[in-house]
């Protein structure tokens, strides 16, 4: 068999121009394209890399502020009781204090209230001690109470021990000043001069004296001198009357109930 080499080379050129037409025409813009897409892909892969990155990181950032917050919220709320309890504890004493002082005021009243009972019971007492007093003597005796509260006060003059008198003797007589007489009632002439006369006698002196009136002296009399002095009252009667009254004040009373 003859090989026609004409045709050999005839095919082998048109084979070969087949092959550059092809990668001419076919083939480089295949690889181009498949370059391209690759390319596409991979600025897309690393595009979704870059966002992954991002949303990772705002994730962090986000965790992150949240633990921030969830610690400040523990702490204003921790700062929010503390400053609740420490309001409580202020409220708590405020009305304590103030339930003090209204105890307090409360018990001033009730004192006052007592003092002023107490004072008008003794001022009671002592205007009926006195009338009863000045009524008896006038219908049993036919004097005053003036005359003989100055009979009385005489005889305890008379009647005070010899060291007590001594000491008042000589002070009457020392004395730069006037024996001075205090009364609670204005005491007549006639009751002055049986007061300066049985002094006189009592001390074997001529004791000037002068007279005051004194409304504190419960009906008494009073004599000093030198810093001494000699006294006679219906306190002293009263005293005892007065402890009792004072033991009945003192006693506690039962707390008023507060209504429900």
């Amino acid at each position: 068999m003859l090989i026609d080499w004409f045709t050999v080379g005839a095919q082998a050129l048109n084979f070969l121009i087949l092959v550059w037409l092809m990668k001419r025409y076919l083939y480089q813009p295949v690889l181009q394209a498949i370059d391209a897409r690759e390319k596409r892909i991979a600025a897309q892969i690393a595009d979704a890399a870059a966002r992954e990155a991002t949303a990772t990181q705002e994730k962090e950032e986000f965790q992150r502020k949240n633990t921030e917050f969830d610690q400040q919220r523990a702490g204003m709320l921790g700062k929010a009781a503390d400053e609740a309890k420490a309001e409580r504890q202020r409220l708590i004493e405020a009305a304590r204090q103030a339930a003090d002082a209204l105890s307090a005021k409360r018990d001033e009243l009730l004192r006052c209230d007592a003092k002023n009972l107490h004072d008008s019971i003794i001022r009671r007492t002592q205007e009926e001690v006195f009338a009863i007093a000045r009524k008896t003597l006038n219908d049993l005796a036919g004097v005053s109470l003036e005359e003989r509260m100055a009979a009385v006060f005489v005889s305890r003059l008379q009647a005070m021990d010899a060291a007590a008198r001594g000491a008042l003797a000589e002070a009457l007589k020392n004395s730069a000043k006037s024996a001075l007489i205090r009364t609670a009632f204005e005491l007549p002439p006639e009751q002055r001069t049986m007061l300066q006369q049985a002094i006189n006698a009592a001390f074997s002196a001529d004791i000037h004296l002068r007279f005051e009136t004194a409304p504190e002296i419960v009906s008494g009399i009073e004599l000093s001198a030198g810093g001494q002095k000699a006294t006679w009252s219906i306190a002293d009667y009263l005293s005892s009357l007065e402890q009792g009254v004072d033991e009945l004040l003192a006693k506690p009373t039962a707390p008023a109930k507060t209504p429900a």
